[in-house]
């Protein structure tokens, strides 16, 4: 069952085109990473969903519905440049952003304090945003976004200005959000917490969606039949079948090698071909990460 479905979207700026014949659908309860180089389309893209722009040709569905402004109550956007305040208070202004969302003053006063509790920002409420380092005025700016409890959260780098403790708390927050039933479109250029967070991805280059699905799904297809042992001795005897792609030496005389085998090799036969010649430490196959997927495509 899907939330989002982006059919045939293009969309063109004067002499440039910013996406070109786009279809991607993004399941419910997904954190979905929405990948690219700068400049590719993503923005614009998310600039479509939130009703900002319009798309040329093509259209958009939530929830098997065509976009509407009625829309705008089911999408929380955390925008990569920060819309805050500065010289309001951080209670006053989020108490007026989740009334702008349709929230009563007391809804948002309580869940606001809740907030503030989850994110260790309680006695914040008096301070003036200007006042606030870039990583606390995105913790605010996070709250204004999901306060209230929109179905499709779009998060574009929400880790900016974050220290590693803080990012773990958002990621720790972005992940109960899933698990209690939202859709998540995650725009960032940190594969690893593409890694880390994303059931689904899709990847835009030059205005056009080169690969879509289930993160697991693609990193199978980029499997290249490529493992790692660890050992002791040399492979000097390995059968020139195998292609060793890179060695290194570790602690304790251990060595690292890369071995390539051919498609139509199982890994027991490597393991066979080992065992005679080195003693074994480790073995596993290298299955190729987001951000090497990500350079291959683009490439």
């Amino acid at each position: 069952m899907h939330l989002l479905e982006a059919q045939h979207v293009s969309k063109r700026y004067a002499n440039h085109e910013a996406l070109r014949d786009v279809n991607i659908t993004i399941p419910r309860q997904s954190i979905f990473g929405l990948l690219g180089p700068n400049g590719a389309g993503k923005t614009t893209l998310i600039r479509i969903i939130n009703q900002i722009i319009e798309a040329d040709v093509g259209q958009i569905l939530i929830k098997d519905e065509p976009l509407q402004p009625k829309h705008i109550a089911d999408i929380g956007y955390l925008p990569e440049e920060r819309g805050l305040y500065k010289k309001m208070k951080v209670g006053e202004q989020l108490i007026y952003l989740a009334q702008l969302k349709g929230l009563s003053r007391s809804d948002a006063i309580r869940r606001i304090k809740d907030w503030f509790v989850r994110l260790e920002i309680s006695g914040w409420s008096e301070k003036k945003i200007e006042d606030l380092s870039k990583g606390m005025q995105q913790k605010v700016q996070f709250i204004a976004t999901v306060i209230h409890e929109p179905d499709l959260i779009i998060l574009d780098e929400p880790f900016t200005g974050f220290d590693p403790v803080n990012a773990n708390l958002i990621k720790d927050e972005i992940l109960k959000l899933q698990e209690g039933g939202k859709t998540i479109i995650f725009s960032t250029h940190r594969m690893e917490s593409v890694e880390e967070l994303c059931t689904h991805i899709a990847l835009i280059n030059k205005s056009e969606k080169i690969l879509d699905g289930r993160k697991q799904d693609i990193k199978n297809q980029f499997r290249s039949n490529t493992y790692e042992i660890i050992h002791l001795g040399n492979l000097n005897g390995l059968n020139s079948d195998y292609q060793i792609l890179n060695q290194e030496n570790g602690e304790e005389n251990f060595i690292k090698s890369t071995v390539k085998i051919p498609e139509s090799t199982n890994p027991n036969e490597l393991l066979q071909e080992l065992i005679p010649q080195v003693e074994i430490h480790g073995f596993q196959e290298k299955i190729p990460t987001v951000n090497e997927i990500f350079i291959a495509a683009v490439q």
